[in-house]
Protein backbone atom coordinates (compact mmCIF):
# COMPACT_ATOMS: atom_id res chain seq x y z
CA UNK A 1 0.00 0.00 0.00
CA UNK A 2 1.37 3.38 -1.02
CA UNK A 3 0.36 6.35 1.17
CA UNK A 4 1.05 9.91 0.06
CA UNK A 5 0.01 13.46 0.92
CA UNK A 6 -3.59 14.13 -0.06
CA UNK A 7 -4.31 15.07 -3.66
CA UNK A 8 -7.85 16.41 -3.41
CA UNK A 9 -8.91 15.52 -6.98
CA UNK A 10 -7.92 11.85 -6.51
CA UNK A 11 -9.61 11.62 -3.11
CA UNK A 12 -12.78 13.30 -4.40
CA UNK A 13 -12.93 10.91 -7.35
CA UNK A 14 -12.74 7.95 -4.99
CA UNK A 15 -15.34 9.41 -2.60
CA UNK A 16 -17.68 9.88 -5.58
CA UNK A 17 -17.12 6.30 -6.74
CA UNK A 18 -18.50 4.91 -3.45
CA UNK A 19 -21.59 7.16 -3.30
CA UNK A 20 -25.12 5.72 -3.39
CA UNK A 21 -24.12 2.16 -2.56
CA UNK A 22 -23.59 0.18 0.62
CA UNK A 23 -20.02 0.53 1.86
CA UNK A 24 -18.11 -0.22 5.03
CA UNK A 25 -16.33 2.50 6.94
CA UNK A 26 -13.68 2.61 9.58
CA UNK A 27 -13.47 5.90 11.51
CA UNK A 28 -11.01 6.44 14.32
CA UNK A 29 -9.70 9.42 16.25
CA UNK A 30 -7.16 9.53 19.01
CA UNK A 31 -5.04 12.10 20.77
CA UNK A 32 -2.85 9.45 22.31
CA UNK A 33 -5.10 7.16 24.28
CA UNK A 34 -2.13 5.52 25.99
CA UNK A 35 -0.40 8.80 26.88
CA UNK A 36 -2.29 8.92 30.17
CA UNK A 37 -0.22 5.91 31.29
CA UNK A 38 2.82 8.17 31.23
CA UNK A 39 1.23 11.43 32.39
CA UNK A 40 -1.82 11.16 34.64
CA UNK A 41 -2.67 14.84 33.93
CA UNK A 42 -2.99 14.16 30.18
CA UNK A 43 -6.62 14.07 29.07
CA UNK A 44 -7.11 11.19 26.66
CA UNK A 45 -9.95 11.12 24.14
CA UNK A 46 -10.77 9.05 21.08
CA UNK A 47 -13.51 7.48 18.99
CA UNK A 48 -13.56 4.21 17.05
CA UNK A 49 -16.05 2.54 14.74
CA UNK A 50 -15.16 -0.33 12.41
CA UNK A 51 -17.19 -2.02 9.68
CA UNK A 52 -20.22 0.21 9.98
CA UNK A 53 -22.28 -0.40 6.84
CA UNK A 54 -23.58 2.86 5.41
CA UNK A 55 -24.77 4.41 2.17
CA UNK A 56 -24.04 8.06 1.57
CA UNK A 57 -25.69 10.36 -0.94
CA UNK A 58 -22.57 12.38 -1.64
CA UNK A 59 -19.25 13.23 -0.04
CA UNK A 60 -16.81 16.08 -0.23
CA UNK A 61 -13.19 16.78 0.68
CA UNK A 62 -12.49 20.42 1.60
CA UNK A 63 -9.77 22.55 3.11
CA UNK A 64 -6.25 23.62 2.35
CA UNK A 65 -4.64 20.89 4.43
CA UNK A 66 -5.18 19.33 6.79
CA UNK A 67 -8.42 18.39 5.05
CA UNK A 68 -11.98 17.55 6.08
CA UNK A 69 -14.19 14.87 4.56
CA UNK A 70 -17.95 14.77 5.05
CA UNK A 71 -20.26 11.99 3.87
CA UNK A 72 -23.95 12.96 3.66
CA UNK A 73 -26.23 10.16 4.81
CA UNK A 74 -30.01 10.12 4.40
CA UNK A 75 -30.38 10.97 8.10
CA UNK A 76 -27.08 12.59 9.07
CA UNK A 77 -23.37 12.89 8.43
CA UNK A 78 -20.08 11.07 8.85
CA UNK A 79 -17.28 13.59 9.24
CA UNK A 80 -13.50 13.44 9.68
CA UNK A 81 -11.16 16.40 10.13
CA UNK A 82 -7.38 16.69 10.19
CA UNK A 83 -6.67 14.39 7.23
CA UNK A 84 -3.22 14.64 5.66
CA UNK A 85 -2.55 11.44 3.68
CA UNK A 86 -4.35 8.97 1.42
CA UNK A 87 -3.85 5.67 -0.30
CA UNK A 88 -5.64 2.57 -1.53
CA UNK A 89 -5.28 -1.01 -0.38
CA UNK A 90 -5.23 -4.12 -2.56
CA UNK A 91 -9.05 -4.25 -2.49
CA UNK A 92 -9.48 -0.68 -3.76
CA UNK A 93 -10.56 0.73 -0.41
CA UNK A 94 -9.86 4.41 0.19
CA UNK A 95 -7.60 4.93 3.20
CA UNK A 96 -7.41 8.44 4.64
CA UNK A 97 -5.23 9.35 7.61
CA UNK A 98 -4.30 12.43 9.54
CA UNK A 99 -0.89 12.53 11.16
CA UNK A 100 0.04 15.03 13.86
CA UNK A 101 3.20 17.11 13.90
CA UNK A 102 4.92 14.24 15.71
CA UNK A 103 3.99 11.84 12.87
CA UNK A 104 1.56 9.83 14.98
CA UNK A 105 -1.90 8.90 13.73
CA UNK A 106 -4.60 11.31 14.96
CA UNK A 107 -7.53 10.40 12.69
CA UNK A 108 -8.39 7.72 10.11
CA UNK A 109 -11.31 7.35 7.72
CA UNK A 110 -11.48 4.32 5.45
CA UNK A 111 -14.17 3.45 2.91
CA UNK A 112 -14.59 0.18 1.02
CA UNK A 113 -17.01 -2.31 -0.50
CA UNK A 114 -15.72 -5.12 1.71
CA UNK A 115 -15.42 -5.22 5.51
CA UNK A 116 -12.09 -4.42 7.10
CA UNK A 117 -10.34 -7.16 9.09
CA UNK A 118 -11.29 -7.29 12.72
Amino acid sequence: MNVEPIITAKVQESIDSFANQEVYIHLETTNGAYASHFDEKFFSAGAYIRNAKISYEHGKIVGEGPYRVGLKLAIGWVYAEGLTHFGFDEKGRLLLAGHGFDGKLAVALQIGKEPFKY
